[in-house]
């Protein structure tokens, strides 16, 4: 998670705001290796009043030295499953303008741009 999320002091951070996540229901899925996790996706089920029940993927990240194993293909379709087991008929996730790879892998994996999500900082 460090490698999508590098403004994470340590674990003792990661897993503090995992567990106030989950009380929201974000679930973190792992595709491991020997023990050693290779990739992470994080995700929940929402609802509004655009997309109705839906899944939204907060985190997806494969660790670089096995990016070409189809490791985050594996991981975005057992959250796609996920969602259709509970009913959801959308999922839903953003991703940086200047994120040019990832897009390209959520355009091969059938996702489509169809917004843009504004943010400001309130600190």
């Amino acid at each position: 998670m460090a490698g999508l999320r590098p403004g994470l002091r340590d674990a003792e951070e990661l897993c503090t705001r995992v567990r106030r996540q989950q009380a929201q229901g974000y679930r973190l899925l792992a595709a491991w290796r020997g023990g050693e996790p290779l990739g992470l996706a994080g995700y929940r089920e929402q609802e509004n009043l655009i997309y109705g029940r839906f899944v939204y993927v907060d985190d997806l990240v494969v660790r670089e030295d096995v990016r070409r194993e189809q490791l985050g293909e594996r991981l975005l379709s057992a959250v796609v499953e996920e969602a259709r087991r509970l009913g959801c008929a959308r999922l839903v996730l953003d991703t940086g303008m200047a994120n040019t790879l990832a897009q390209r892998f959520y355009f091969r994996q059938g996702l489509l741009a169809v917004g843009m999500h504004f943010g400001r900082s309130l600190v």
